[in-house]
């Protein structure tokens, strides 16, 4: 027998006043929206088709699309409105609405917003940072190992690369350093560093293939030291 698991109805929710459709044209205080786009394909690599809305910064608003989404959906992937500005209500729409808080924010950067709960009724809510390259690491990080587990598919594998230069981080988090994977002359898988400009640039991951995970025990990597990778591209040398 060919024992076979059925995939979870999925729904990326974007929110955000200062989010516009990509053929808008942004007033001053505006952005293109990016993260729905950018997060659906993400899963399709996968394939696993996920459906799309957005909702604006109201809190009554929030609660009737996220009620909705507890209803007819298996997972819930919301983007953005999870951190503690004074429009963000996704975390106080999801704990009216009974979602229950497993735990919310994660000592690490980018992406340390994060928040994850599940609904009685069996929906599990994934709350992800709105910076770009926020969303994208915990889609990697979280999201994409959940999902493999779940569906009974082979744990994703440990990965370490060589530090190819020395790199300092002070604040107290584990740090995911972008950086771009090459085999040296020795066959060894090497990680050079990619200079970003924080969280919001998302241009710049064009650039590295994947995250080094640096622990936050520590505030000075040295070169020549091996740290776990998290490859977001398929790399041939």
């Amino acid at each position: 027998n060919l024992l076979v698991k059925k995939l979870p109805k999925v729904i990326i929710i974007s929110s955000g006043d200062e989010l516009v459709e990509v053929g808008d044209t942004p007033s001053p205080f505006q952005i293109r929206r990016s993260n729905g786009y950018m997060a659906k394909a993400v899963l399709l690599q996968h394939n696993m088709p996920a459906d799309t809305r957005h909702i604006p910064d109201d809190l009554e608003i929030t609660k009737e699309n996220i009620r909705h989404c507890i209803k007819n959906y298996e997972v819930i992937i919301i983007i953005g409105g999870i951190s503690m500005g004074k429009f963000d209500y996704i975390a106080q729409a999801l704990e009216e609405l009974d979602v229950v808080k497993i735990f919310h924010k994660v000592q690490q950067r980018p992406g340390k917003p994060f928040w994850f709960g599940a609904h009685a009724g069996g929906a599990l809510v994934f709350a992800l940072p709105g910076n770009p390259v926020s969303t994208f690491l915990c889609l990697h990080r979280y999201f994409l190992p959940w999902l493999k587990t779940s569906m009974g598919m082979p744990a994703m594998k440990s990965i370490c690369a060589i530090l190819n230069q020395d790199v300092s981080f002070k604040p107290p988090l584990q740090y995911f350093l972008q950086v771009k994977l090459n085999t040296n002359e020795d066959g060894n898988l090497v990680a050079t560093p990619v200079e970003g400009n924080g969280s919001g640039d998302f241009a710049n991951l064009i650039e590295a293939n994947a995250f080094m995970e640096l622990p936050l025990e520590q505030n000075n990597f040295a070169k020549g030291a091996v740290f776990r990778v998290w490859p977001f591209k398929e790399i041939f040398f």
